[in-house]
C-alpha cells in the first residue's frame, strides 16, 4: 500500500458521517472546533463563504482541526463530511495540513450529492467509500502541487521512495545506510534530506510507524504478543514492549485491554 493511503487507512476511528444542506435567504453555520476531526464541504450550487474563502459549484475544502463559519446569501446546496480520527496518534503528514485546505473539483462529488439526496440501495456502504474518494482527491492534490513538509517529502523521489519501503517491510532490519542505498543518496545526505522535509530523522519516523501498527493490530485482533512484535520488526518481545511503552505510555497488554 502507498503511503498516503497507508496514513488514510489507520487514521480512523469509528464511521465516517455526512450530510446535505439546501439553504435560501441569508445563512450563517457556525462549526465549534472539534480536536481529532478531520472534515469537508463541497459547494454542490450556489455560492458562499467560509473564512475568507468565496467558494462557488464545484469547489472542495478540507477542514482540519479548526473550528470555522460558513455564510451566503440566496440558493446554495452543500455538502459536508467528517472523520473521527485518533489525535494521539496522528499521522505528522496530517499533522502538516493547513486548516482549511482548497482541493479541485471531482466527480466523486456529484455521485455522493445524488446518494444523499435520494438515498437507495447500497447507498451505506457508498456513501462513506465516496467520502474516502473525495478525502484521498483532496490530499493528493495538495501532496501533488502545493504541499509543504510531509507533502513535499513524498514529492522528493529518493525520500519518497525510503518512505514507500519503510511502509512496505517495517519488520526489515533498517538502517540509516540501507535506507540511504534504497534512496540512492548517501548516508549523509539522505538522513539530512529526510529530516528536513519530515522534521524527524529516519529511525524516529520508522520506531512512531512501527508502533502506530503495532497499535493498530493491538485494537483489532488477538494476536500474540510475539506475532505482533514480529510484524513490526522486533526479534525480542522484551524489546517490543520497551519501546512500546516509551512511545505510549502504557504496555502493550494493558493497552490491548484498554481499549473499547
Amino acid at each position: 500500500m502507498d503511503v498516503l493511503s497507508d496514513v488514510i487507512t489507520v487514521m480512523r476511528t469509528g464511521t465516517p458521517r455526512s450530510a446535505r444542506f439546501e439553504r435560501e435567504g441569508s445563512w450563517e453555520q457556525r462549526y465549534p472546533p472539534v480536536p481529532g476531526s478531520l472534515g469537508f464541504h463541497v459547494v454542490v450550487s450556489g455560492k458562499c463563504r467560509l473564512g475568507d474563502m468565496t467558494l462557488h459549484a464545484g469547489d472542495i475544502v478540507v477542514v482540519f482541526d479548526e473550528g470555522h463559519t460558513m455564510s451566503g446569501e440566496g440558493p446554495c446546496v452543500t455538502l459536508c463530511g467528517a472523520y473521527e480520527v485518533d489525535p494521539s496518534r496522528l499521522h505528522p503528514l496530517l499533522r502538516s495540513l493547513p486548516g482549511l485546505l482548497r482541493a479541485p473539483s471531482s466527480p466523486a462529488a456529484t455521485l455522493l450529492n445524488a446518494e444523499l439526496a435520494q438515498p437507495n440501495l447500497g447507498s451505506d456502504a457508498l456513501v462513506p467509500a465516496l467520502l474516502d474518494v473525495l478525502l484521498v482527491h483532496a490530499l493528493r492534490s495538495w501532496c501533488t502541487t502545493t504541499g509543504t513538509g510531509w507533502a513535499a517529502a513524498l514529492r522528493d523521489h529518493p525520500v519518497a521512495t525510503a518512505l514507500q519501503a519503510m511502509h512496505d517491510m517495517p519488520a526489515a532490519p533498517w538502517t540509516v545506510a540501507r535506507l540511504a542505498s534504497t534512496a540512492g543518496l548517501s548516508r549523509a545526505t539522505f538522513a539530512r534530506r529526510f529530516t528536513d522535509h519530515t522534521g524527524q530523522p529516519p529511525l524516529a519516523y520508522l520506531t512512531w510507524w512501527r508502533m502506530t501498527l503495532a497499535a493498530r493490530v493491538l485494537r483489532s485482533t488477538d494476536a500474540p504478543l510475539n506475532s505482533v512484535a514480529a510484524a513490526v520488526g522486533y526479534t525480542s518481545e522484551f524489546a517490543f514492549a520497551t519501546a512500546f511503552k516509551r512511545s505510549f505510555g502504557i504496555a502493550p497488554g494493558r493497552y490491548r485491554r484498554s481499549s473499547p
